[in-house]
């Protein structure tokens, strides 16, 4: 058996079996939620780390067999929704946790502001054109939830619209999985405090300049209308299909790892397998041999 072949996959380092994150449910309520929290996991910031680096290796060849299985006609995808409120750490999850993976098998897209062209179409029109391909990880920083938190929190559509879209969003995601897309949707939950206090650092440092928006604190003028809409919102859409899953984000190095265990626990739910070769190995073989 050659080193691909070997499995190098290792349990992942929580002992809760659903994951490091809390489900949301029917009834969930985000002020239950301690954004300091570390659900699942006993160890601290060293051994996050560490575990974090093992479990980054288990996803990385989780991640090639993920790819190499779609070259042999594998249909399925994985779909990870970031949400959060500014300075969570969406980028931090994309660097650490989606950087431990081989960059060709990912497709990211950073939803902002839709253009005025978008505008015009439905809501989920450019959501549906940056839908990853079979054996590939996307990754959506911001996604059409925008479209129903911050048209809630700003009044941008009227209340029966936004009604409209959580449908419209259910339907969706009930699609994608019909079309063998497994969805991850992580809200990163970080408190108030801990906000400014990322922007205090952003506003000190020269170079964070470049990451400080005036607009994050007009924001945080109305958070506790955005913990509704989001709380509204993870109601509203939580289903089998597409559940979601709020992942306390204070401490980076925890929200990290659970986000990477939750990866590396889909992929190893899909359980992709080695292609088989559409060649004669040992005639290969003899031919390299006597080349």
């Amino acid at each position: 058996m050659s080193k691909k072949q070997k499995s190098k996959s290792r349990p992942v380092p929580f002992a809760d079996a659903v994951g490091p994150a809390l489900a949301a449910s029917a009834d969930f309520e985000l002020a239950g939620v301690d954004p300091s929290s570390t659900p699942g996991y006993t160890g601290d910031k060293a051994s996050g780390t560490r575990d974090l680096a093992l479990v980054g290796r288990e996803l990385g060849e989780l991640q090639e067999r993920f790819y190499a299985a779609s070259r042999a006609g594998a249909p399925a995808k994985v779909l990870l929704i970031l949400q959060a409120m500014d300075t969570a750490g969406k980028g931090g999850i994309v660097r650490h946790v989606i950087g431990a993976v081989d960059p060709q098998g990912v497709q990211l897209s950073a939803f902002k502001a839709p253009t005025a062209a978008e505008a015009k179409r439905d809501f989920l029109w450019r959501i549906n054109r940056a839908l990853p391909q079979a054996g590939f990880i996307g990754v959506f920083d911001r996604s059409h939830y925008e479209d129903v938190l911050i048209h809630k929190v700003r009044g941008l559509s009227p209340a029966e619209e936004i009604e409209r879209r959580y449908g419209a969003i259910n339907d969706f995601e009930a699609q994608l999985a019909v079309k063998d897309t497994t969805v991850i949707k992580v809200m990163l939950h970080i408190s108030k405090d801990e906000q400014r206090a990322r922007l205090a650092e952003r506003l000190e440092r020269a170079d964070k300049h470049w990451k400080f928006n005036p607009a994050d604190i007009d924001e945080r003028e109305v958070w506790d209308e955005y913990m509704d809409a989001y709380q509204t919102a993870i109601r509203r859409t939580h289903t089998p299909e597409a559940p979601w899953f709020v992942v306390p984000a204070n401490r980076k190095w925890y929200a990290r790892l659970a986000v990477a265990t939750l990866l590396a626990q889909t992929l190893k739910g899909i359980d992709p397998q080695w292609p088989a070769a559409d060649f004669d190995v040992e005639e290969q073989q003899r031919r390299l041999a006597a080349s």
